[in-house]
């Protein structure tokens, strides 16, 4: 009886790492469905609510300077080693390069660019959107703070809404968003989101942020996440424009490959006239002088100091009648 070989834990994982055949049929391109749009209007109102309770300085902004004058970094000092390594996660350059790798690998695997597009369209967004959102409104950080219990609006400062947060939220929920399975979208869903609201209330222990800036950074990146769908075409077109350059691209090499490289020109003689073959056939003909000729395998080597032969007596040239050599009795 045949029996198939148990695969390995170390087996498994490099089968994972061998590249599809071609592109997976079964992952789905998500569409901007009606519930999706019912989510997307609902965050955007509930952005809009946080900028107005900050913009007319109610209860959250009251909260927000409570938060600050408790000074968590103070009252939990012996975790802060922890929290400036766990707010990297929310830095720009180092999670880009992380999910991009693994983004690039899946690109590779399954032949398709759509992971990568679609992680720097979701950035591109990021910073169009939370950029302009930051800088129109002005507000001034907590340790930048003039004025105790105002909004500090509009004052040059930068960080409303959070900039780590909202990273967070789209670098790490870029992951679930394209996810093969619903399995696997439940429970990157759910990652990013702790994952993102731990790097905003990172700042807020840190003192660099309001608490009222995370909750408007989280929702400005879910606000991305919600919204890519609507670009999914446009990552489609890019797609296909990538693809048929490369392919171009590749045929033009093969056109170039086909002729050898450092071959020698082929010289082509043209024929010659009628004329020069008539004037080349009624030139005179050339007559050897007459008289004996040896050939040249009679002619002994001459040196500037004579012949290399010896003198003999007896000696004939080749192919001539020799004289028959007396006989001597004995």
């Amino acid at each position: 009886m045949r029996t198939e070989p148990k695969l390995t834990r170390l087996d498994r994982v490099f089968a994972r790492l061998d590249r599809e055949p071609e592109r997976p049929a079964h992952i789905d391109v998500p569409k901007m469905s009606r519930h999706r749009i019912v989510l997307f209007a609902a965050t955007l109102a509930f952005y809009g609510a946080i900028v107005w309770a900050v913009v007319i300085t109610s209860w959250l902004v009251r909260l927000d300077w409570q938060v600050m004058f408790f000074r968590p970094y103070q009252q939990w000092s012996e975790i802060h080693w922890f929290v400036d390594y766990y707010v990297v996660l929310g830095q720009r350059g180092p999670t880009a390069v992380m999910v991009a790798a693994w983004l690039g690998w899946r690109s590779w695997r399954q032949h398709t660019l759509r992971p990568l597009l679609a992680l720097g369209v979701s950035l591109l967004l990021l910073n169009i959107t939370v950029g302009a959102a930051k800088y129109g409104m002005g507000r001034l950080g907590p340790h930048y703070a003039t004025i105790i219990g105002s909004n500090e609006m509009w004052l040059g400062g930068d960080i409303f809404p959070s900039g780590h947060t909202a990273n967070a939220v789209v670098t790490w929920g870029i992951l679930a968003y394209l996810a093969s399975s619903a399995r696997a979208q439940r429970w990157l869903s759910a990652v990013s989101a702790v994952t993102s609201l731990g790097v905003g209330m990172a700042t807020v222990y840190l003192g660099t942020h309001w608490l009222s800036d995370v909750l408007l950074g989280w929702t400005a990146g879910l606000l991305i996440l919600l919204g890519l769908p609507w670009f999914e075409p446009l990552i489609a077109r890019a797609e296909n424009a990538i693809f048929d350059l490369r392919d171009r691209v590749r045929a033009r090499r093969r056109r170039t490959s086909a002729v050898p490289v450092g071959a020698p020109p082929v010289v082509v003689t043209p024929l010659p006239d009628r004329d020069d073959i008539a004037a080349r056939s009624s030139r005179a003909p050339v007559h050897l002088a007459s008289g004996p000729h040896t050939v040249r395998s009679e002619r002994s080597p001459i040196t500037p100091a004579g012949s290399r032969r010896p003198p003999h007596a007896e000696r004939h040239p080749r192919g001539s009648a020799s004289s028959a050599r007396p006989v001597t009795g004995g």
